[in-house]
């Protein structure tokens, strides 16, 4: 996998490459709301996928040591335990009984999270030309204005003095 590559699987969809603050589409109150909602739970659906992707990780790493377990207790003539993790737990499913981490983390991404991404990148393309970080682009204008009106208020305090 190539860094670009990479970078295409992070990001929800392309854009026009034009994020300067001056680029914000502009909407009524309720459409910068509801869109920065809307991109706010995609955000936090992609958190979701990262700890879903911990959790396989640590049940891996939990299933690790119970084999590295089984063995020992068979060296130390536990056969009966050890049976049971080989029997029991290590075929086991994390959820329902038979799924495994990485079932979920499947499921999880093909489904809830493939779909909420389209409906993000939906509401993006009909509010606003399928932009990203609009309401973020819009504060950063608003900051920026700001900032400027104030060094200009400053110069014009400096030269009169």
């Amino acid at each position: 996998m190539t860094l670009d590559s990479i970078t295409l699987c992070m990001a929800t969809d392309e854009t026009s490459g034009d994020t300067t603050p001056e680029a914000v589409p502009e909407l009524t109150e309720s459409e910068y709301e509801a869109l920065h909602e809307v991109e706010l739970a995609l955000e936090w659906f992609q958190r979701a996928q990262g700890q879903l992707l911990a959790f396989h990780h640590a049940t891996g790493h939990g299933m690790d040591h119970l084999r590295d377990a089984e063995s020992r207790l068979r060296a130390a003539g536990h056969g009966d335990l050890a049976d049971a993790i080989r029997d029991d737990l290590l075929p086991h499913g994390v959820v329902d009984g038979d799924r495994w981490s990485y079932d979920v983390v499947e499921d999880f991404q093909r489904n809830f999270l493939t779909e909420s991404r389209a409906l993000e990148r939906q509401v993006r393309e009909e509010l606003a030309d399928g932009e990203r970080h609009v309401q973020e682009r819009r504060q950063e204008r608003v900051w920026k204005d700001r900032a400027e009106k104030r060094d200009r208020t400053t110069d014009t305090i400096e030269s009169s003095q």
